[in-house]
């Protein structure tokens, strides 16, 4: 009893919503140290900062299925002709993407036929993949609840760190494997009104209470000492990590170190560009990843509260050698320009999709086959999409600027069991 009883008193502040460990010292207080301890150089295009955390644990739907509900009447009967773009497309630069999708489709029947046929061919040429898409999928389009189907693109990147395995007066700044006394529960099986959401805290005694903050975790004495799984040397580069959720740290023998989302403490995230803007420390057009580094460099005294102002704190694991991407919801690595972020409750996670919108800031057209591999905790509806844009500055870049109205088309295998108008 004391624990549903715990569980229940945890619902409002602990629900998320649905993305070689080694014993050393723990870091000092950042107050300390200098954001940076590494040379001045040539400073990057600004990158606009995300307003939520990038990855949340995977929406608990199986690869290439939808669930049951009205939310199938989202996607209505299209035909090729409305594919804005379609015929112009580099279509065969999304057939890797395309056969990494299949390859964790075709374990489902109603993806098997399909997926066989995409997965027999090599290198098709542009006549022969827009053949093979046409002879094997129909095109639905995506709608909203209103009946539009214009919605939100934003998108997305992985950064780079700079960091090591050991800490050192450079390398200070650590990230954290999942703790061992996080305790993680799905709520579906108690409530089924919160299906999909997730319950995180630790136990006290036979009381479940929530866990750690991030002003709880970033002190001298952390309680997450031991769980050190690299060290950077830029704070806030490591706050961005957390935001975007996978990236890669370049070790100083050249090794690229890519980690990826693990878990969450279970707090809300909190942004801190909204909180500059709030007190007037920033504005709009200067609330920028390179914007933020600079007023940090210039109020070491208030770093420290500025991260605390977001409880939120995200946990990571090293991912396999010589990944060409991070890996996304489907467990496949992104593509960059060829990877989505959607909502699996419309959108069936892996399928390929027809995307229309344009480039960031810009009229110029963005319509290519993507492929639905991802979710994002902000990813919320039919049309409404993540762009993947890939690794680094330049990605950072346009990610950062994107939020461009768009069109989507979901391709289903033509035996794909998707009842007309949700009945």
């Amino acid at each position: 009893m004391k624990f549903a009883f715990g569980l229940l008193l945890l619902l409002t502040a602990c629900v998320s919503q649905p993305q070689k460990p080694s014993v050393a010292s723990p870091p000092p207080t950042p107050e300390a140290a200098p954001v940076c301890n590494c040379p001045t150089v040539e400073e990057p295009p600004p990158i606009q900062i995300p307003d939520v955390e990038r990855y949340v644990p995977p929406v608990a739907v199986k690869p290439g299925e939808l669930p049951k509900g009205p939310d199938f009447a989202l996607l209505k009967p299209a035909a090729w002709e409305d594919l804005e773009g379609f015929e112009r497309d580099n279509l065969p630069a999304a057939w890797g993407a395309l056969q990494q999708s299949c390859g964790v489709l075709r374990k489902n029947p109603a993806w098997r036929n399909a997926c066989d046929a995409m997965l027999a061919v090599s290198a098709p040429s542009q006549e022969e993949t827009r053949a093979l898409l046409r002879t094997h999928f129909v095109p639905w389009r995506a709608t909203n609840a209103d009946g539009s189907d214009s919605g939100l693109i934003t998108g997305y990147y992985e950064p780079q760190l700079r960091g090591s395995r050991t800490r050192s007066e450079r390398y200070r700044y650590p990230l954290y494997s999942t703790p061992n006394d996080l305790v993680s529960v799905d709520l579906s099986g108690l409530y089924p009104d919160l299906a999909n959401r997730r319950l995180r805290g630790r136990l006290q005694g036979n009381r479940l209470i929530p866990y750690y903050s991030r002003g709880e975790i970033e002190v001298t004495q952390s309680p997450l000492a031991g769980h050190e799984l690299l060290w950077v040397d830029d704070i806030i580069d490591l706050f961005f990590l957390q935001i975007q959720g996978s990236g890669r740290v370049r070790l100083d023998n050249g090794e690229q170190v890519h980690v990826g989302y693990a878990d969450q403490n279970g707090h809300p995230y909190q942004s801190i560009g909204k909180l500059l803007i709030a007190r007037g420390e920033l504005t709009p057009e200067t609330a920028s990843m390179q914007g933020i580094k600079n007023w940090a460099r210039r109020n070491l005294d208030k770093l420290r509260e500025l991260l605390n102002s977001n409880p939120s704190y995200v946990f990571f694991r090293e991912l396999p050698n010589g990944l060409p991407g991070p890996l996304g919801a489907l467990g496949v690595p992104l593509t960059a320009e060829r990877s989505i972020a959607v909502d699996p409750r419309y959108i069936p996670l892996g399928a390929p999709v027809f995307l229309a919108t344009t480039f960031p800031n810009s009229s110029k057209p963005l319509q290519r086959l993507v492929l639905a591999q991802d979710t994002g905790g902000a990813i919320k509806g039919a049309v409404r999409a993540d762009f993947f844009w890939g690794t680094g500055n330049e990605a950072g870049r346009l990610a950062g600027a994107m939020k461009q109205p768009g069109r989507m088309w979901v391709l289903l295998p033509k035996d794909f069991p998707l009842p007309v108008n949700g009945k």
